[in-house]
């Protein structure tokens, strides 16, 4: 009776701790964590991978993969992985990205023995939160010759949201030093995907015959009209693992030269470009060419809403309005 009698708080004792621990366990589930790896920041949502940002190994920075509602994948894995049914063209887009094709002459888009790179420079805050996650960084771009042609400084900001639907925020600043910095008038930039290879409005070669993707933007225009088109958000939705999924980039009205205009691709790239005016327009080069004088800085700001269905399914023009509002 008494090595009962004794036994009987001692499990009691571990039967509490079990289930303060497990309930501990849950709460750090809760919200948005990242954690800093050697080559990588990972990023959960209520214990569930979203993303990574990748700040190493690469010519530039980029988030991958990038896992949107229903736990689906939502951008291409070539080139970091090789998978079956995919197009192993543009090695360049990697995923989720910002860089643009020629800023004082040099390619920063594409990555070819020519171009310059993005190379991460250090971490400024790093936050996780039950509401939220944080990254501030910076980043300097870099020359063949190891000329620093600007830095950047960029935020981005995820939020807890339900399991149907991903969303978070993407700022950068560009800064000049001590010469002016001149983003350059192409087509090639700027914030980008390279959306899953099933989302495409025009199929590989490996799903012909299977249902394509579409592009929706606020104006009206749809599918093969969207390119080079002036618009205040696009949509891109398609078939991943049989069910429809989309990507909508918002282009803030405070951006300069809102409502920017779209490099948006039937082969799944997708991009909003302020700068590619005369591949757009077919005017003369170099009228999109923005300047920015020595030791000044200009600021880009974007959200990026993921969501179950096409762009009426997901709501997309209601959640642009929000973001507008209260942004």
């Amino acid at each position: 009776m008494r090595l009962r009698s004794l036994l009987h708080p001692i499990a009691l004792t571990v039967s509490i701790l079990s289930l303060f621990l497990l309930q501990a366990s849950s709460i750090a589930a809760e919200g948005v964590k990242i954690t800093q790896q050697a080559d990588s920041l990972r990023i959960e949502i209520n214990g569930k991978l979203f993303t990574q940002y990748r700040y190493a190994g690469a010519p530039h920075v980029y988030f991958y993969p990038v896992i949107g509602p229903s736990d689906l994948p939502i951008t291409r894995d070539f080139p970091m992985k090789d998978v079956a049914g995919e197009a192993q063209d543009h090695k360049h887009h990697r995923s989720l990205w910002y860089s643009h094709g020629d800023v004082n002459g040099v390619d920063f888009w594409a990555e070819s023995s020519e171009s310059g790179r993005i190379a991460h420079d250090r971490f400024l805050e790093i936050k996780s939160s039950k509401e939220s996650g944080l990254i501030r960084s910076t980043n300097n771009w870099v020359a063949l010759d190891g000329t620093i042609v600007c830095t950047d400084e960029r935020l981005f900001r995820v939020y807890n949201r339900p399991s149907n639907e991903r969303l978070f925020d993407f700022e950068v600043t560009l800064k000049a030093g001590d010469q002016p910095v001149v983003l350059g008038d192409t087509k090639e930039g700027s914030m980008a995907f390279r959306l899953a290879e099933s989302m495409r409005l025009k199929p590989n070669e490996f799903n012909v015959g299977k249902p394509t993707g579409h592009i929706v933007q606020n104006t009206g225009a749809r599918d093969g009209e969207t390119w080079g088109k002036r618009a205040a958000w696009t949509d891109y939705s398609g078939l991943v693992d049989g069910k429809v999924v989309g990507a909508a980039i918002f282009d803030h009205p405070d951006n300069p030269r809102h409502p920017t205009w779209w490099h948006v691709r039937d082969y799944g790239l997708f991009a909003a470009n302020p700068f590619g005016v005369h591949h757009f327009e077919t005017k003369p080069e170099g009228t999109g060419d923005l300047t920015i004088p020595a030791g000044e800085s200009i600021t880009f700001l974007y959200r990026i809403y993921m969501h179950e269905g096409d762009e009426k399914q997901g709501d997309v023009a209601k959640h642009y309005k929000s973001y507008i509002s209260n942004h």
